[in-house]
């Protein structure tokens, strides 16, 4: 395909500015930061604009928090004023880049998600239900993926998909963050590591919304190599894990070996312990889900997850810190989420917990 030209004009466009405040703002109308810049809206898409315009623009500092979901991670968050330049970015960019993409790469995309990833697995489980063979799966799953994206490959992906300057020299500089590292080195989890140990060569920070853009190109260049160079017909993915199936053994370690090389070669990443060659019929574990070729189950650790979330609900019911609109909210999401998986057990014993609450 050819090279993406003339889209930095179209991200400093006005009515993009405002569009990307817009989503930014989403869900987001009450925070402090938010209302302050919307007191002087135009005035400060304006600036914004100039600042693009004359090539000043500056990314902002980092604000550093962990969250635990499902395991600890470190993110950082930018200024609204950022994010929606970040959301400017994207919606011109992200759509010009999503269509060089493979059918089954489900991760932080349009359309896609962990539903849409967990059918279609299940989909060509039913397949190979019924043939002949015996299938395995090969669960790849890569080491600290965000906190170990190599800044020089990254660049080198994108120029070879974008030949316009401005808009170059604009995402190597939130690339590059002179005043934030977001690099880990190996064999260290992220809190446990210290500031002054982080790496400035390596990583991008969990919590932008041009991080996701770029996590997806970067093994985008995986994804071609399996199915163009290795020619696999069962690959798929979903951000960092990645399932193939096929019915040697044999050959799904050769292909193993092989992915680990071009990895580690052309990429510069490592596969963690996860990574494992499993039969079938014990269920593949992939997006939340344990997934067999007839249903699929909760994984254990997120059933134990929304377990505890529920007793959280019900004591800050109880004790007066939330409403009941708010709990029938909460219990609505966990029903939304039930219906792809098997789970009459679960709703039951749910909805047994939400009816004793509210006759109180």
């Amino acid at each position: 395909m050819a090279k993406i030209t003339n889209l930095y004009e179209q991200i400093y466009d006005f009515e993009n500015l405002y569009q990307a405040y817009l989503s930014a703002r989403k869900n987001k109308r009450f925070r402090r930061d938010v209302l302050k810049f919307s007191a002087s809206l135009e005035e400060n898409l304006i600036q914004i604009q100039n600042e693009l315009i004359w090539n000043t623009y500056e990314v902002g500092r980092y604000k550093e928090f962990y969250v635990y979901d499902p395991k600890k991670r470190l993110i950082m968050a930018l200024d609204f004023k950022d994010r929606v330049v970040q959301w400017a970015i994207y919606r011109q960019l992200n759509p010009l880049l999503d269509r060089r993409f493979i059918e089954d790469s489900y991760g932080c995309r349009i359309g896609k998600g962990t539903h849409k990833a967990a059918d279609r697995l299940q989909y060509w489980l039913r397949q190979t239900d019924r043939k002949p063979d015996k299938y395995y799966y090969l669960k790849l799953d890569i080491s600290k993926y965000f906190y170990r994206i190599d800044h020089e490959v990254l660049i080198k992906i994108l120029r070879k998909k974008i030949a316009d300057e401005r808009l170059m020299q604009l995402l190597e500089s939130i690339i590059n963050c002179d005043d934030t590292k977001f690099g880990i080195p190996t064999g260290i989890d992220a809190d446990q590591c210290e500031k002054e140990d982080r790496l400035s060569e390596v990583g991008i920070p969990i919590g932008n919304l041009t991080s996701q853009m770029f996590a997806n190109l970067y093994l985008n260049e995986l994804d071609q190599y399996a199915k163009h160079t290795l020619k696999l017909h069962y690959y798929l993915r979903y951000m960092d894990d990645i399932i193939i199936l096929h019915n040697d053994k044999k050959y799904l370690h050769e292909i193993k070996a092989t992915i680990e090389n071009f990895l580690n070669d052309e990429l510069r990443l490592q596969l963690n312990k996860k990574t494992a060659i499993r039969p079938i019929n014990v269920g593949v574990e992939f997006v939340g889900f344990r997934i067999y070729s007839t249903h699929k189950k909760l994984k254990r650790k997120s059933l134990r997850r929304i377990k505890k979330r529920v007793k959280q609900l019900m004591w800050q019911y109880a004790n007066g810190h939330i409403e009941r609109e708010r709990l029938q909210c909460s219990f609505q999401s966990f029903k939304g989420l039930m219906k792809h998986f098997n789970s009459y057990g679960l709703r039951n014993k749910l909805n047994a917990i939400y009816m004793t609450f509210i006759k109180r």
